[in-house]
């Protein structure tokens, strides 16, 4: 786990990377709060700061003030190293947002145990937003967590002036499956066929389920030409799955349909346009048949 240290006296910044480093931890350390505030704000921000209380220009109760008014980031424990002993201080700093605080001189192993502490807390605290933005039966993103993402890609490609691609896709006569080999085989059926989608992709793509037996796919830097071609590939190996499902003799095949839409930069797309033109995309492979590709463009 990554831990930031701020901290202006040299000794002491060097005895806490040594430290914290001998106990396995990934350590960036730096001589002041706005060193430390340019790092938290960056993709990626370590999960635990050990701050000094007294710094120059920003100090560590500021410091731990403007990360706790931070919005749209993951939580991070902040321990506020101290002279101050007394009672109100010790309030004062943890009124603050602090999470704990240590007296200097430090104890070691006062100060190992306490950031052992923290990083059980971060470590849940992930594993709580992990589970909160799974679907529970696929393990694929939720709906809400794949908008949320999808809402990222595409404010990334905005600001990069890039184009990234949006691909709904629905499971063809899923219904029959249900009414045919029972909930339970269509459970079975919804579960292998995101982990096919899932394992098609590049690591940097995502997939999600948009509901039912209808996921959702984001190609990030992907063009319309591209879009198309890995839809076709999915819609082929899915075409050439054989599922044995439990309790029958022969495998079951099944189909899919894809809608396709891009967005391009250069365009007045938004996110909104760019999902209803995906949607009406796999309408008409629906349409036409099921078990193809359609792309509507802009």
């Amino acid at each position: 786990m990554k831990v930031l240290v701020a901290e202006d006296e040299p000794v002491s910044r060097r005895l806490l990377e040594a430290l914290l480093r001998k106990w396995g931890y990934d350590v960036l350390a730096v001589p002041n709060g706005s060193k430390a505030w340019e790092i938290v704000q960056k993709p990626e921000a370590p999960g635990l700061v050990i701050s000094d209380w007294m710094m120059p220009g920003m100090d560590g109760l500021e410091l731990c003030s403007k990360i706790r008014r931070m919005e749209d980031s993951d939580y991070i424990y902040f321990i506020i190293l101290t002279a101050k002993g007394n009672k109100e201080d010790v309030v004062k700093g943890l009124s603050a947002g602090a999470d704990d605080y240590v007296i200097k001189p430090f104890d070691k192993e006062e100060l190992r145990s306490r950031v052992r502490i923290g990083e059980r807390i971060i470590n849940l605290e992930r594993q709580i937003r992990h589970m909160a933005s799974i679907d529970p039966l696929t393990s694929v993103l939720n709906r809400k967590a794949f908008m949320e993402r999808l809402d990222a890609e595409a404010n990334r490609a905005r600001r990069k002036k890039i184009a990234f691609s949006f691909v709904i896709t629905d499971i063809d006569y899923f219904k029959k499956i249900n009414d045919t080999f029972g909930h339970q085989a269509g459970d079975i059926v919804l579960q292998r066929f995101s982990k096919k989608l899932s394992d098609s992709l590049r690591s940097y793509d995502f997939v999600g389920r948009y509901g039912g037996e209808e996921f959702t796919i984001c190609l990030p830097h992907t063009e319309t030409p591209q879009a198309r071609n890995v839809a076709e590939r999915l819609r082929k190996s899915i075409e050439k799955m054989n599922m044995k499902l439990p309790g029958e003799a022969d495998p079951v095949k099944i189909t899919a349909s894809f809608g396709v839409a891009s967005y391009h930069p250069n365009s007045d797309d938004n996110l909104d346009s760019l999902v209803r033109r995906a949607d009406r995309a796999l309408y008409e492979a629906k349409s036409q048949g099921k078990n193809r590709v359609c792309v509507e463009e802009t």
